[in-house]
């Protein structure tokens, strides 16, 4: 139906379908770790047109293979209880509207960061979306159960490309920013897997809870965690931040390990999902605490 003969409530209705296929919440943790990336990696103010552009042109590209995802992934999302309302497998969003949305937000962004923040950001944050959208959701993703661990690359990124738009290089600490999401996005990811295997499974998708069971799964979560809160210190070890990231990331790291250890002993899917939401926000405060760290 054309725009002009919609109503407002309808046009407002089909603004929120597509602002769906961009999967804000993600793209808001995205574009917070780029943030972060960007801030730690001057000890003078970033820029402004850096930060806004930058953070801008980020998200819209981010937005853009999430945007992909939906197109590729709406006959899966569509047998799924946990996706099968998303525009794309619902039918609210048309195929052609869903491409056309996804290389607009994409151009879009590109450009942002081509003639505002530098081409080395362009051409990574390009390729984070190859890696997402075209690696990740059209080939690992159905092929092995380790589709998450290998294409969470994809998703460990942003503080990459935050640190690259202000530094216009990637050094040694970036990249150890990377390490830590890069980590944390297998025990977060099967968390979710976990209980909601039976979707996964319907779908046809080779997650590990449905390869090798949920036991395996609960024990490759534990030990992840330990890997991760180890690679949580390295900030410290390489003296980017000091003791009051140092305390936050071992109390943050105990509360990880707590949830894991317990998993592990016994699952159900009231921990599993407990599980799954305090990974989300023990991220987002370890990014904070390093964050808070580099002003003191």
């Amino acid at each position: 139906m054309d725009l002009l003969h919609r109503s407002p409530s309808s046009i407002a209705h089909l603004f929120g379908q597509y602002l769906e296929l961009t999967k804000p919440r993600i793209v808001m943790l995205t574009a917070f770790c780029a943030v972060i990336g960007m801030v730690l990696a001057t000890a003078q103010t970033v820029p402004w047109q850096v930060l806004v552009f930058g953070t801008v042109g980020i998200s819209l590209l981010a937005g853009a293979g999430f945007t992909f995802n939906c197109l590729v992934e709406r006959g899966i999302d569509a047998r799924m209880a946990r996706t099968r309302k998303r525009p794309a497998a619902s039918g609210e969003v048309s195929v052609t509207g869903t491409i056309a949305f996804a290389v607009l937000l994409g151009a879009a962004g590109s450009w942002l960061l081509l003639a505002f923040v530098n081409e080395l950001t362009m051409w990574l944050t390009l390729a984070t979306f190859v890696g997402y959208a075209l690696i990740y959701t059209l080939i690992l993703k159905p092929a092995t159960p380790q589709n998450i661990v290998i294409g969470g690359a994809s998703g460990a990124m942003p503080p990459v490309l935050g640190w690259a738009a202000v530094a216009n290089d990637v050094g040694p600490q970036a990249l150890v920013l990377f390490l830590i999401i890069f980590v944390w996005t297998p025990p977060h990811f099967w968390a979710l897997a976990l209980y909601r295997v039976e979707d996964y499974r319907r779908a046809g998708l080779p997650m590990l809870p449905v390869t090798h069971g949920e036991r395996f799964t609960r024990l490759h979560i534990l030990l992840y965690t330990v890997l991760l809160v180890a690679t949580t210190l390295l900030p410290f070890m390489i003296r980017m931040s000091g003791w009051f990231y140092l305390v936050c990331a071992l109390a943050l790291g105990a509360g990880f390990l707590w949830y894991a250890w317990r998993l592990w002993r016994g699952y159900s899917d009231r921990l599993a999902r407990r599980t799954f939401t305090y990974s989300i926000y023990y991220l987002a405060a370890l990014f904070a605490a390093l964050l808070i760290d580099h002003w003191l």
